[in-house]
């Protein structure tokens, strides 16, 4: 059985943007786990309240810490990372997982070193076209573009990027909103060639692995993390999905 023990993050800074919640939550509390620094940061203070507290009692001995701020202000965003230097000093790995990923650019001068890290969070939605979900496939899209393209610019200063593609994750907002009922959550299950639908620490166990030095020569990947889902499942469950919700 994985566990997040068998990562070694200890002395090591990890900055989640959009880590109160979902996904990035199950990154965050796994990384602290593994021994890290952890700070989160959303717009809900109450959310990041709650996070933080989940990571001291996933990891006591660590500095862990929230800062409230909306990825669309750039100005929060100024005071929000300078929070997080006054307190890490320097950054090893942050996850872009918020809306936005107007963060890089903020994030950039406490990565900018070897072994720096940048792990993303993108969609399915990037590279197959999905009905009602125009925005998502535009967006992600570009995430995963900007993502190798920022691998190839920033490689020589030894800052890798990365970017992992979530399948159907169980008890996440986004999948609630798309399947809201359990007939239609085991209807995509099935549609997955593994036939079940992911946890949030199957994506939390691939970013522990794109942060570690197991994966220091891996850079400018899109990596689904999805159980096969985007190799022919995924288009067909949400057209489908996608039927049913234009007849309600």
């Amino acid at each position: 059985m994985f566990n997040a023990t068998m990562f070694n993050y200890q002395g090591k800074n990890v900055v989640v943007v959009g880590g109160t919640s979902g996904i990035n939550l199950a990154i965050a509390i796994a990384f602290a786990q593994a021994g890290a620094n952890v700070a989160v940061a959303s717009r809900s203070q109450d959310k990041i309240d709650a996070a933080v507290l989940q990571l001291q009692q996933a990891n006591p001995d660590g500095i862990h810490l929230g800062v409230s701020f909306d990825v669309r202000d750039l100005s929060a965003l100024d005071v929000g990372f300078d929070k997080i230097a006054s307190e890490f000093g320097f950054i090893d790995v942050l996850v872009s997982g918020a809306a936005g990923n107007f963060p890089l650019k903020h994030a950039y001068p406490l990565l900018r070193r070897p072994n720096g890290n940048i792990i993303q969070i993108s969609a399915p939605q990037a590279s197959i076209a999905m009905p009602m979900q125009v925005h998502v496939c535009a967006a992600k899209a570009g995430v995963d573009m900007l993502t190798r393209t920022l691998a190839l610019e920033w490689g020589c200063e030894g800052l890798r990027i990365n970017s992992i593609m979530p399948g159907p994750i169980a008890n996440t907002e986004g999948f609630n909103r798309l399947a809201p009922s359990a007939a239609l959550q085991q209807k995509v299950a099935q549609s997955v060639p593994l036939k079940r639908n992911g946890a949030g620490q199957d994506i939390a166990n691939a970013a522990l692995f794109l942060g570690s030095e197991l994966a220091s020569y891996i850079t400018g990947v899109v990596l689904p993390v999805d159980g096969g889902w985007s190799l022919g499942g995924a288009s067909i469950a949400m057209t489908e999905l996608g039927e049913l919700a234009a007849k309600m």
